[in-house]
């Protein structure tokens, strides 16, 4: 069993940047992939990114790639989603998700998923 927080959130002007954070429980963290995904008002939830086991590999949607990273560390249960060069279309909902799997792109892959937080982007 795995729980996830995930916690960084908030407003921020458009060219600015956030980090968001999840915190897991549980001791088999640093055997699950972790991903990123968003939903925005009205949109369906969208992967944003994924990032192996032992971190030496990640993978992002085309939307994000080069302004976004994915990085973990495992001694201390983390996964964290720095943003940067962020834009008004990236406000949505924010979670962080564990798969025993790969992971990847589809949602079904995931077995824990966080609560979520708010990102908003001004123009």
């Amino acid at each position: 069993q795995v729980q996830l927080v995930e916690s960084g959130g908030g407003l921020v002007q458009a060219g600015g940047s956030l980090r968001l954070s999840c915190a897991a429980s549980g001791r088999t963290f640093s055997s699950y992939a972790m991903g990123w995904f968003r939903q925005a008002p009205g949109k369906e939830r969208e992967f944003v990114g994924v990032i192996s086991w032992s971190g030496e590999w990640t993978f992002y949607a085309d939307s994000v790639k080069g302004r976004f990273t994915i990085s973990r560390d495992n001694a201390k249960n983390m996964v964290y989603l720095q943003m940067n060069s962020l834009k008004p279309e990236d406000t949505a909902v924010y979670y962080c998700a564990a798969s025993p799997r790969v992971g990847g792109r589809i949602e079904s892959e995931y077995d824990y998923w966080g609560q979520g937080t708010q990102v908003t982007v001004s123009s």
